[in-house]
């Protein structure tokens, strides 16, 4: 995690070798997603009525203008016209369900677009600012209920989904809405080697 960045020659072992981990990574988000979906479902005695799949900071191999490209999407998620996906906003805002459309702004993008609303505060900079007491209070006043979290993940640390979707039109069409009623997330006490 903490090595320089390399570039591996695609047709070397050690490219072929990161091809084939990368895809299995992938391969192993997409059943994990699918096993939390499913236990959560189980928890609530619900069935499942839609389903949306999308990879973020991943690469595809895809073809574009003619030629064949391996498409590096970080912080981004392919948006081909009619492909569906998920944008997430924070805990106190909308998500939305959206789908891909041809257009000239589609294809200069690669077919591709945000996978959430974005952070404007690093999770060091919120811990030190954000009163998370009072972002309790609030989202218990809205009818939202919290489990777990903390101030690093507060909805002060992420920008509006309006105004990362705004630079998306003509790419993307929203199809739902989601308002978040439950949110359940690690604790503040609990340590992720992998937060930055």
């Amino acid at each position: 995690m903490h090595a320089p960045p390399a570039l591996l020659a695609l047709t070397a072992p050690a490219g072929q070798d990161y091809i084939a981990a990368m895809t299995v990574a992938g391969e192993y988000a997409y059943a994990g997603r699918e096993a939390v979906g499913s236990t959560v479902l189980d928890i609530l005695g619900a069935r499942e009525t839609d389903r949306v799949h999308n990879h973020h900071n991943f690469a595809w191999k895809e073809r574009h203008g003619g030629g064949e490209y391996w498409v590096v999407r970080k912080g981004a998620t392919p948006a081909f016209p009619g492909q569906r996906g998920f944008i997430g906003g924070s805990m106190d805002d909308v998500a939305v369900i959206v789908h891909g459309v041809e257009s000239p702004q589609s294809a200069a993008a690669l077919y591709s677009t945000v996978h959430g609303a974005g952070r404007v505060m690093s999770r060091r900079q919120a811990k030190k600012t954000v009163d998370f007491r009072s972002v309790q209070d609030r989202l218990r006043a809205r009818g939202t209920v919290l489990r777990g979290a903390g101030a690093d993940e507060a909805p002060e640390v992420y920008r509006r989904i309006e105004d990362v979707l705004g630079p998306h039109a003509g790419t993307i069409e929203v199809e739902h809405t989601l308002r978040p009623r439950i949110v359940v997330m690690a604790g503040a006490d609990e340590w992720d080697p992998y937060k930055d």
